[in-house]
């Protein structure tokens, strides 16, 4: 069994990505649970054309111990989707559906399933310890963090690392960069640099595609708009890759070298327009 989990700075499209994936491992025949962990609860929702009900909405409607009909539901390719969901704005730890979802799933056995690959998608602007349940229970066996050239998004994933290098314990967690909405070679290059300087590699590159951005708005994959084509064949490939690749241990930025790697992206970016 693989257990993945993804994390990445909010809006980079790791939701996207993530059920991408997930559906791209469903393709080549292999059992995949999809766990939403973000409390806007749309991890799911390309896998199954709509919102399905939470973890935390439905612990709360019922008195009655969960079923577990009542927390999977079916997704595309066969995907078995979970939401954790999370309190409303402003009214509570986003962390706690991901508690509750992780007790849900224990009691239910739902983990223990003979699942080829279980997916985590994580909120990830800041690893609090709600949303390092995956990684401080040891829930997975790698993760994977998706990100762009943006500044956030690799001070992000800069910060992510440091969370996944204090819980990793003796074994390595991180399998590596994906880069999302790439435009070019010049992007391609200047995160290339940044995994290569904390100690990590980059194992897939996404370019900027309008045919996923189609299938964002309705609800849906490119592996059902068109499953043969580039995009739908950039996941597979993407998800190949993922199986075989191997963890190894961050060495995230100290804030002065973060600092010192942003001049230096900055002159590039000078001498670029230049």
């Amino acid at each position: 069994m693989l257990r993945i989990a993804f994390y990445g700075k909010g809006g980079i499209g790791k939701s996207t990505v993530a059920a991408h994936l997930s559906a791209a491992f469903a393709r080549t025949g292999k059992r995949v649970l999809h766990i939403g962990c973000d409390p806007k609860a749309d991890s799911t929702r390309c896998l199954t054309s709509g919102r399905i009900p939470t973890v935390l909405e439905t612990l709360g409607r019922s008195e009655e111990l969960l079923a577990r009909e009542q927390l999977v539901f079916p997704g595309a390719f066969g995907v078995s989707c979970v939401e954790a969901g999370g309190p409303q704005a402003g009214a509570g730890c986003a962390g706690l559906g991901i508690t509750a979802m992780a007790d849900e799933l224990n009691r239910l056995g739902i983990l223990e399933e003979p699942w080829d690959v279980v997916v985590y998608d994580v909120l990830g602007d800041v690893v609090c310890g709600g949303f390092a349940v995956p990684m401080r229970k040891h829930f997975v066996d790698r993760v994977y963090l998706i990100t762009s050239a943006d500044f956030m998004a690799l001070y992000a994933a800069n910060n992510i690392m440091r969370g996944v290098a204090r819980y990793s314990g003796a074994a390595p967690l991180l399998g590596g960069l994906i880069q999302n909405r790439s435009h070019g070679a010049g992007e391609d290059a200047l995160v290339r640099s940044f995994a290569e300087q904390s100690g990590t590699r980059v194992v897939g590159i996404l370019p900027e595609d309008r045919q996923l951005r189609r299938a964002d708005y309705l609800h849906t994959t490119v592996h059902h708009l068109e499953p043969d084509g580039a995009a739908a064949m950039r996941f597979l490939e993407l998800a190949q890759r993922l199986w075989d690749t191997q963890p190894t241990s961050p060495r995230p930025l100290g804030d002065e070298a973060l600092e010192a790697f942003c001049r230096r992206a900055a002159e590039q970016e000078v001498e670029g327009l230049a």
